[in-house]
């Protein structure tokens, strides 16, 4: 009966910890696979421009701190520009270029995007071009 039991315990341990290894090797949000990339919403860049605190600067017909998201959809569709391209950091601002402001936003771009992933980014830009 001992020997049951303790069998029993060992088989549920090694299925245990097997199932919180296959936990440990699913793929990170940065390995999305396009399928998985396609998924994110409109709700969801919306939700991420909430949460990473762009509305603390970015209202979306006023200008607060920062331009309003009606102002930067103007710029970007005038110059035929990309909003992912310039949260990567690959592009410069188009919209406003004071060198104040664009300190305080390159600040808050290292610190509140750096780590998204290109569906998340592109997902905040579907949401910021759908404010009309």
């Amino acid at each position: 009966m001992k020997n049951t039991i303790l069998t029993l315990a060992i088989i549920s341990l090694i299925t245990i910890s097997c199932g919180d290894k296959k936990k440990d090797e699913a793929p990170k949000a940065e390995e999305a696979t396009t399928e998985q990339a396609a998924e994110l919403t409109l709700a969801d860049g919306e939700a991420l421009f909430t949460s990473k605190t762009c509305t603390t600067c970015h209202q979306p017909d006023t200008k607060v701190i920062g331009p309003s998201i009606k102002d930067i959809n103007a710029k970007y569709a005038e110059q035929n520009a990309s909003i992912v391209a310039f949260l990567k950091g690959e592009t410069s601002p188009i919209v406003d270029t004071d060198p104040a402001q664009v300190a305080i936003m390159k600040a808050n771009l290292d610190s509140f995007v750096k780590d998204l992933t290109e569906a998340e980014l592109k997902a905040i830009e579907k949401y910021m071009l759908s404010v009309k």
